[in-house]
């Protein structure tokens, strides 16, 4: 299952917004254009635009509305726009060099531009958030930005810290991926007009797909090269950053625990650790974990109309899934 063929139901509404991300974007300053263009085009997959549209156009199709509303296409841009400056900041404070397989701004521009790029993507999107003038959806995508920087803070402040349970992973997993999805899922319900029962579902759907987005990518830190990731493999585990298959596996090997309360000082440190989190189950375990937040999210798609929209949300969760099969 191809992520493209999932979006064919909505291909020619993400035709629309990328040609519109460039100009919301602007011209009014040519360095931060050309920053912006540059991960625009930086072979994104654009999935959470493709799901703003399929949440729209499913929910759209329960309100009796022919097509979906300005609104939607203007909050699509806006998830996007969001996504991109998020990271660009993110690859700021990682020190990433490369993402999806190119270099990323601040290795292009310098840090200086990169934080500025990301500053402007935000406040050009609250501006265009704020025209909406829809009070339920502002305050539900302001409450993103302020769970990118909590999700960062959590994160900075728990390093290496073997004692963070799963539970503060995932709301840490909340904060730096699922919000954002489940905020543009239940507002492109909210643009349709259906009862709030839909709405609150949709939001589930984005907040359990989310999560299982983020607990595949963790896994996919330990079972891919660095070719394939686009990025050093094992990077989270390198800085301290304790995910799902690390946590599972402590609870099995205690020899990890101390591995990692050195912070890999040790020559060979590293991949020693990474052979205990395979061995005590930490792969095994957390995709469970990602199976069982795949579950619910395709049971909160029940409340929408069976045809070419709801399959494909299904889908997505199909997809983010068959990386770890």
């Amino acid at each position: 299952m191809s992520l493209s063929s999932l979006m064919t139901a909505v291909v020619d509404d993400l035709q629309i917004l990328n040609n519109n991300l460039q100009a919301v974007v602007g011209a009014e300053n040519p360095m931060l254009t050309s920053a912006a263009e540059q991960i625009f085009s930086a072979g994104g997959k654009r999935m959470r635009p493709a799901l703003v549209f399929l949440v729209s156009r499913a929910t759209a199709q329960m309100a009796g509305l022919k097509d979906v509303t300005p609104q939607h296409r203007r909050l699509a841009e806006i998830i996007e726009m969001i996504h991109t400056a998020s990271l660009i900041h993110d690859d700021v404070l990682d020190e990433s060099d490369v993402r999806r397989g190119k270099k990323t701004i601040h290795q292009l521009y310098g840090t200086r531009v990169a934080v500025l790029a990301g500053d402007f993507l935000f406040a050009q999107s609250s501006w265009y958030l704020a025209n909406l003038e829809n009070l339920e959806v502002i305050k539900l995508i302001s409450q993103v930005i302020k769970d990118f920087a909590n999700g960062e803070i959590k994160q900075a402040s728990s390093l290496f810290d073997c004692d963070i349970s799963l539970q503060d992973y995932l709301d840490k997993s909340f904060y730096k991926t699922a919000s954002l999805i489940a905020a543009s899922t239940r507002s492109a319900a909210i643009f349709s007009g259906v009862n709030s029962s839909v709405c609150d579902q949709m939001y589930n759907y984005g907040m359990n797909l989310g999560l299982a987005f983020q607990v595949v990518d963790d896994i996919l830190d330990f079972t891919q090269s660095t070719a394939q990731l686009g990025k050093p493999a094992a990077s989270d585990l390198v800085k301290g950053n304790l995910t799902a298959p690390v946590l599972f596996a402590l609870e099995q090997e205690p020899k990890l625990r101390e591995i990692i309360d050195s912070e890999f000082t040790e020559e060979g440190s590293l991949d020693i650790a990474i052979d205990l989190v395979h061995r005590g189950g930490g792969i095994e375990r957390s995709q469970s974990l990602a199976k069982q937040k795949g579950d619910l999210a395709i049971k909160n798609l029940q409340c929408l109309p069976s045809g070419a929209m709801r399959s494909s949300l299904e889908g997505m969760i199909k997809y983010v899934l068959q990386r770890i099969d």
